[in-house]
């Protein structure tokens, strides 16, 4: 992607591969033989900007691992320059990313995050499996600011004079999961960003609207704190399987319907990590200009 008017000296090409997972798209940059930028928020925002940007929900930044333990390690943006901790649908991406490249030849590595590290087990065809560890569910770890012990599930939660019931899970980084009627009806461009802001959620959340189609099927919006309303999120649909085993709604085995694509989630049991299977997908890759 080249912009063809004049180029100032001090504006650098930074090479990129856009990505996406059940329709979470991602800007993708290879740091592993060092940082090209050093305002990785300035750049988020400048990349991610569907007008003037690639486009994306989230930047994914390829780097060494910090511990013998891990492979890689995997650092996350949002659209709004913030740092995440946990992406699922980018974790995908990633096992994808560095086997297109070369970077491994192995069907499974150990990816490194700021929630811990993640091992993506290649499938073939375009799908991956995670083991995405176990979720947290005491309040004070998610972080979640309620009265009640773990889990908070269709716990009250007052919004602009509403009272709402919520489950709240971290799976690496804080969901608040609502089930509703009908999430395609739901006010999801108002009531997410007042959840994801809201003071009970000190370091702000996501937020899942759920809609139960059966035992084995649901069908959620999310509102992803940083980027706004995504066609899937992976570690959210993680989060909503706990919340609908948890409140008695659904199975252990699961089919997430995202706006982008379906995500089977399984959780065999309360003391064991969920494990979630997806596709991931290349879509372009260029050069972006950047001061």
């Amino acid at each position: 992607m080249r912009d063809t008017g004049t180029m100032s000296e001090s504006r650098r090409q930074i090479p990129f591969v856009k990505m996406h997972g059940a329709g979470n798209d991602f800007v993708v940059v290879d740091c592993l033989k060092g940082d090209p930028v050093d305002d990785w928020s300035g750049f988020a925002r400048h990349a991610l900007d569907r007008h003037f940007g690639v486009g994306g929900d989230q930047l994914l930044l390829v780097r060494p691992a910090r511990d013998a333990g891990a492979d890689f390690f995997m650092g996350i943006l949002n659209a709004d320059g913030s740092s995440a901790e946990m992406c699922g649908n980018g974790i995908r991406a990633f096992l994808k990313y560095v086997r297109d490249r070369g970077l491994t030849d192995r069907d499974e590595i150990r990816v490194d995050t700021l929630a811990g590290t993640v091992r993506p087990r290649w499938l073939g065809d375009g799908r991956v499996e995670i083991d995405m560890t176990r979720p947290v569910l005491e309040p004070r770890k998610i972080p979640v600011e309620l009265a009640g012990d773990a889990p908070l599930v269709d716990a009250p939660l007052e919004v602009d004079g509403e009272s709402l019931r919520i489950c709240a899970v971290s799976m690496g980084n804080p969901h608040c999961v609502i089930f509703v009627d009908d999430p395609e009806s739901f006010p999801v461009e108002r009531v997410g960003p007042r959840i994801e802001h809201h003071p009970a959620f000190p370091q702000r959340t996501n937020v899942e609207f759920v809609g139960v189609r059966s035992r084995t099927r649901l069908t959620p919006r999310t509102w992803e704190r940083g980027a706004g309303e995504t066609l899937a999120c992976g570690s959210g649909a993680c989060a909503v399987g706990v919340a609908a085993v948890l409140s008695g709604r659904a199975d252990r085995e699961l089919e997430i319907e995202l706006r982008g694509g379906a995500i089977s989630i399984r959780w065999p049991d309360d003391d064991g990590p969920v494990w979630m299977t997806g596709p991931a997908d290349s879509v372009f890759e260029g050069e972006l200009w950047y001061p």
